[in-house]
């Protein structure tokens, strides 16, 4: 079985780092968050014009109809430069959601429309106690009184909730929710709503390796750059071994979160406690990186100058978004204690391994 990530998979990925890199640098981070908008809308237009919308859209309704390996790799580039925008929680889980819903007219519009980058949909799942990003959104799909309904954002309260993440938009949505904004029974779609909170929870793995990668890269650009006793930081044992004890595990959580994005299709319980395990290994991989460039940038670390903060803040964030510690380490447990082990069953499925 052969686990690389295709040519075309690499150089879309590529596309979406190089946009980033020219578009979302600190500079861009810093004027945002002086501005007080929501986002940066000549950004968000280059981002639009990829076409990563519909990634996750079956062809048939309009999208790439590509996999959550496809979109795993864009989710971490996301994660790299910290981008304010809801690339991942639009195209990464609302879409793939409303798309598996969108049978009447008004959803099949709405998802046309999201599909052409005119608007961007919001999700109010139980996972989460907030819906993000819900005041730029012109849609918000809502899992609630048993059923899934999709709202116009315009007709929806929002109260504004206080984050540690400057650049993550976090409310609480009141609404008067009835059968005709009804898009599906909760029972008939609860399979949906649950890859859903999966997405979510893998595009968030994703996106916490991006961030530690990116605290490491600045930590060892500072080591490089500050200089004590005549030598450059970096050239002191203790700072390598901080560093590289970082990277080491950046390193053992990529193949997890990568693995978990591979075997996303299964729907069963080892997929799930993959995606589980991604996201433990990925949080504590980014709560180190991040801790351990504050203290490589020393005093400095703690200010605001620096932008290991923006990292530091989005890592603390997300660990618990889509599921936090205990309920990943209850589904990794429930695999652990249900199905056999061994490197026999590394790669099982129910299907095949029942």
């Amino acid at each position: 079985m052969d686990f690389r990530f295709t040519d075309e998979q690499q150089m879309m990925a590529e596309a979406v780092r190089n946009l980033l890199a020219d578009h979302c640098q600190s500079a861009d981070l810093r004027r945002l968050m002086a501005s007080g908008e929501p986002r940066d809308e000549a950004r968000w237009k280059r981002i639009v014009e990829l076409g990563l919308q519909g990634v996750l859209v079956p062809e048939d309704q309009g999208g790439l109809g590509l996999g959550e390996a496809d979109f795993v790799l864009l989710a971490e580039a996301c994660g790299y430069a910290g981008l304010p925008e809801p690339l991942v929680e639009n195209a990464g889980v609302a879409l793939p959601l409303l798309a598996a819903v969108a049978e009447a007219d008004g959803p099949r519009e709405v998802l046309d429309r999201a599909l052409a980058g005119e608007i961007t949909i919001a999700v109010a799942h139980p996972a989460n106690a907030f819906v993000a990003d819900a005041d730029t959104a012109g849609a918000i799909l809502a899992a609630t009184d048993g059923r899934l309904h999709l709202l116009d954002s315009a007709n929806a309260s929002l109260v504004e909730q206080p984050s540690i993440d400057p650049f993550r938009r976090l409310f609480t949505l009141s609404h008067d929710a009835g059968p005709a904004t009804a898009c599906a029974e909760t029972a008939v779609i609860r399979p949906h709503l649950d890859a859903a909170f999966d997405r979510g929870a893998l595009f968030a793995s994703a996106q916490l390796l991006g961030i530690a990668q990116r605290a490491v890269d600045l930590a060892v650009a500072y080591a490089k750059e500050r200089k004590q006793f005549g030598k450059p930081i970096g050239s002191y044992q203790a700072v390598k071994h901080l560093l590289a004890e970082a990277q080491v595990k950046i390193e053992f959580a990529r193949p997890v979160v990568y693995a978990a994005a591979g075997s996303f299709d299964s729907t069963d319980i080892h997929s799930r406690a993959r995606i589980s395990h991604a996201k433990l290994a990925a949080s504590d991989a980014a709560d180190l990186a991040c801790r351990t460039s504050v203290q490589v940038h020393g005093a400095m670390g703690y200010s605001w100058e620096v932008d290991v903060h923006f990292f530091l803040k989005r890592a603390l964030a997300l660990a618990s978004w889509w599921g936090d510690a205990h309920h990943h380490q209850d589904r990794v447990a429930e695999r652990v204690l249900s199905q056999p082990l061994g490197a026999e069953h590394a790669f099982a499925r129910e299907a095949a391994d029942a």
